[in-house]
């Protein structure tokens, strides 16, 4: 059994995976810290009855591998503390995300005081670095709307059906991204039959779409990304819009997107029919809903002949695939586990 902590049990991230890990086959939880020691209902009721308690961070003991569900500064210590003792690392923030250590600090607006783990960090996108993650001892979680968006244009981008710098990408959040401390914008009365903008400009995950796709390629891409807060709990939808460097159909490009996730078991391809005489088409396209609570990422698309372009759309759970659930993936792979294992539960429907 391989022995997982979470320092930081009591957001909704590490709440998440404590969720998960609950029910993995081959996982003894260890222990969760929190800032707060507690039962572990007063931070996520639906745990009750699971006998966990949270812990202080300064009680946790060794273990084969930590999640980090902490702030970007309180992570840069505790990772280097649980290497230090043994521990793979899976940072379900952003700490360790980007290459460049100009870039980062001049993103995130401060020094970095532990580049050198992040030299040995593996960017956790598993259909892209499944390899070097199986290998890894230090893995950085994708931001949640950058696995949308990554896994949505990498097929294109891969194959150079698109033209690099000019592709857009517009990302719909579910309150959730925002985490558990109070915050306006997601507030029920501030954020209910509302849309929140935010960020529109040099938006964080910017950055690792353009250098994940930037490798994918070995030129430099744009993305011009804005995001948006929306009514809904979880999930993410990620609308990505490029032009192509040559004419070609939806189902060619279906077809594309099936061979690169062939052997990649939690990305849909989302190959639905149009309805003959519909006045209004949805079937088509991948909803959010569908993907709560779970590991999948599911993609559709359409091609706008007329104009040159192509539109793809990329769901997935902003907590789930684009968070902790992709974290669980990434530890099967360091642990030479079955890439599923723990995470074949599919959406709930109606959710």
């Amino acid at each position: 059994m391989i022995r997982a902590g979470i320092l930081g049990g009591s957001g909704y991230m590490g709440g998440e995976a404590l969720r998960v890990l609950l029910d993995h086959p081959e996982v003894e939880l260890a222990w969760a810290t929190s800032r707060q020691p507690g039962p572990i209902e007063d931070a996520h009721p639906n745990l009750y009855g699971s006998g966990i308690r949270l812990i202080h961070p300064d009680e946790a003991t060794p273990c084969d591998v930590v999640y980090l569900a902490l702030p970007t500064a309180a992570t840069f210590a505790a990772a280097q503390e649980h290497l230090d003792l043994g521990a793979k690392i899976i940072d379900l923030g952003s700490a360790f995300r980007l290459k460049d250590q100009a870039l980062w600090e001049a993103v995130y607006g401060m020094p970095h005081p532990a580049w050198h783990v992040s030299q040995q960090a593996v960017y956790g996108v598993s259909e892209l670095h499944a390899q070097d993650i199986a290998t890894g001892r230090v893995i950085a979680n994708p931001g949640c709307f950058s696995s949308a968006a990554i896994l949505g244009l990498a097929p294109l981008v891969d194959q150079g059906r698109v033209e690099i710098n000019t592709l857009s990408v517009s990302g719909l959040s579910g309150t959730a991204g925002v985490g558990a401390e109070l915050s306006r914008a997601a507030h029920h009365p501030e954020i209910g039959n509302n849309l929140v903008p935010y960020n529109a400009v040099a938006h964080r995950h910017t950055f690792e779409m353009e250098q994940e796709l930037n490798l994918l390629c070995g030129q430099k891409v744009q993305i011009h990304f804005v995001p948006v807060y929306v009514p809904i709990t979880r999930g993410i939808l990620c609308i990505c819009r490029g032009f192509l460097t040559r004419q070609c159909s939806r189902a060619e490009l279906l077809s594309v997107y099936d061979e690169f996730y062939e052997s990649h078991p939690f990305v849909q391809v989302y190959d639905q029919p149009f309805e003959t005489g519909g006045s209004w088409q949805y079937k088509p396209y991948p909803w959010v809903s569908a993907v709560t609570g779970t590991n999948y990422c599911q993609i559709g698309l359409d091609v706008d002949e007329s104009r040159g372009s192509v539109v793809v759309f990329s769901v997935l759970d902003s907590i789930g695939k684009g968070g902790a659930l992709a974290g669980v993936e990434n530890m099967n792979l360091m642990f030479g586990l079955p890439r599923t294992a723990g995470l074949s539960q599919r959406g709930r429907h109606p959710n």
